[in-house]
């Protein structure tokens, strides 16, 4: 088949625009907490609301996708970013913005599950593991920008005393007086409407799922749930999502509740660091993974995280900013590795099996609830801790694990004659 290296970019240009709604809650928390005068268990709703779209939505997505196309699936996720950015925007209340982050949950949820199999098809399958990471590489740098975005609309939107251009202008007639952060949505409405009008005047390759793109069959999944090591791997994918999560949605309120340190600006920066170091760190992951075994790497990186997280959570104020951000240098290749071991340990079913993988998201949701929950009858401090459980079960995998195919290796040392 003929490249069409317009969609890949189109693909690029979608997972930047994914990521950039997408990671923004951990900023957005200590402000949101203020304005809406939330408990932590309620600000634990915000990432549930979100994330829960992802368990509800995964396979679901899958069925439509086949039978609607990927073009149609991509207009309909991003109208709903649209709807969910909007509707908060211009009422900015806590319920409305709990069903917001649902529905622009629901067009993500929707996107991840269309876009990867249009890679692959668009970018021609042997070039597939360049354009994947191109894409996550692009997922990171968004994620990085998104909390600097944040804190440059409210610097600029509260600063009374310098002169402001037409878009701080603008949107600061559009948000209500100390909410500054909502003009962020205003933003994201208007990157979801631009990619429904950019998505419109591309011609569609048609794609051919692989077997593992599939939704599969009622059976496939009955089959597949009463299989151990899917239920083992599905936590994998929970506890995953659920320390990335709990670490990076909280880190900002932590540092300004234990270390007085600015939201705005230095959490903020924070965030986008986290999302930025964990970039860079699955660069150096997929070298290591071509000269280890991912189990091995898997240990490692577990390891370090644990570590990384006790500095923040226990160190000092520097040494507490700094290694929040640099936990997500070592949480970087845990998703990708335990998506691979867990494919690699069933010999059928893969479709549905990474359609179960993909509903693990919702761990996202949950762990931050139950931080939520247990800072309210204790201390934030107290309710982190439970991310070291995620983290455990993680390393876990590492060591229970036996895939069918082990990742492939070069070894260092020539080979004697």
């Amino acid at each position: 088949m003929k490249r069409n290296y317009g969609i890949v970019a189109l693909i690029l240009i979608t997972f930047f625009v994914i990521s950039f709604l997408t990671n923004i809650l951990g900023a957005l928390n200590p402000s949101v907490s203020l304005n809406f005068s939330l408990s932590e268990t309620m600000a634990g709703f915000l990432p549930f609301s979100f994330f829960i779209a992802y368990g509800v939505m995964s396979i679901p997505a899958g069925l439509l996708l086949e039978k609607f196309g990927e073009k149609k699936m991509m207009v309909l996720a991003f109208l709903l970013a649209l709807l969910g950015a909007v509707i908060f925007a211009y009422h900015p209340t806590f319920e409305v913005f709990l069903f917001s982050l649902f529905t622009i949950g629901t067009g993500m949820a929707i996107l991840q599950v269309a876009i990867n199999p249009l890679l692959r098809v668009s970018g021609g399958e042997e070039n597939y593991a360049f354009t994947s990471v191109l894409a996550q590489l692009i997922f990171g740098v968004a994620s990085f920008i998104s909390p600097q975005v944040y804190s440059w609309l409210v610097t600029n939107i509260e600063n009374t005393e310098t002169e402001k251009g037409w878009l701080i202008n603008t949107l600061s007639d559009l948000v209500p007086v100390n909410m500054s952060w909502v003009s962020i949505y205003w933003i994201f409405a208007l990157a979801s409407l631009l990619m429904i009008f950019i998505i419109f005047f591309f011609s569609f390759p048609k794609v051919v799922l692989n077997d593992d793109e599939k939704a599969g069959s009622k059976e496939s999944y009955l089959n597949l749930f009463k299989n151990k090591l899917v239920i083992l791997y599905f936590f994998g994918i929970f506890a995953y999502v659920g320390a990335e999560q709990g670490i990076s949605y909280w880190m900002s309120k932590f540092l300004q509740v234990y270390h007085g340190l600015d939201y705005k600006t230095v959490g903020a920066n924070a965030v986008g660091n986290f999302w930025g170091l964990m970039t860079l760190g699955g660069i150096l992951g997929l070298v290591l993974l071509k000269i280890m075994d991912s189990k091995l790497v898997l240990r490692i990186f577990t390891f370090l995280s644990i570590l990384s997280f006790t500095a923040a959570i226990f160190g000092s104020s520097q040494v507490s900013l700094y290694a929040f951000q640099s936990s997500g240098f070592f949480l970087s290749v845990m998703y990708p590795i335990i998506i691979s071991l867990a494919l690699n340990s069933v010999s059928k079913h893969h479709g549905s099996f990474a359609g179960i993988l993909m509903t693990g998201i919702m761990g996202g949701a949950v762990v931050q609830l139950l931080i939520g929950l247990i800072s309210d009858f204790t201390s934030l401090k107290t309710g982190m801790l439970f991310v070291y459980i995620t983290l455990a079960y993680i390393l876990s995998i590492g060591f229970w694990a036996k895939p069918i195919i082990k990742n492939k290796t070069f070894s260092l040392k020539k080979n004697s004659i």
